[in-house]
């Protein structure tokens, strides 16, 4: 069985395009801001596509899928620091409808990757699991 490189899965694409679309939105955030939200909403939304690759890069099913669940879990808490700076104003309505959907694209795609990672480790015995390059 062949694996692709994490730079060329759709999930890790799809995240590294709302990581930038976070980046993109954040820099109209007040300034005052900059050490609070911002930084909290960038930092969620870099760890999104970095525990992807690092998942990606362990030696064990078992291992990678830790990575993508703490991966899944920040995307939850950046959901939810989106509805946060859009109740302080900081996004308006057209943009934040723009990110939940690519979120929810990221979620999506993310619960995908997770099973078929969950039915390769059920698949293979631990000196044989499957990892990406």
């Amino acid at each position: 069985m062949s694996y692709t490189a994490y730079t060329e899965l759709t999930i890790w694409k799809e995240c590294r395009k709302l990581t930038a679309e976070v980046y993109r939105v954040t820099r109209n955030f007040p300034k005052e801001e900059l050490f609070g939200l911002t930084n909290q909403i960038r930092r969620c939304a870099v760890s999104i596509p970095s525990n992807l690759a690092e998942g990606c890069g362990r030696n064990h099913a078992k291992d990678s899928i830790q990575f993508f669940f703490i991966s899944r879990g920040s995307l939850y808490e950046l959901e939810t620091q989106i509805y946060i700076a859009s109740d302080q104003n900081y996004i308006p309505e057209s943009e934040v409808n723009a990110l939940l959907s690519q979120l929810s694209i990221c979620k999506k795609l993310l619960n995908g990757f997770i099973k078929y990672f969950e039915q390769l480790k059920r698949q293979t015995t631990d000196n044989e699991q499957p990892t990406t390059k």
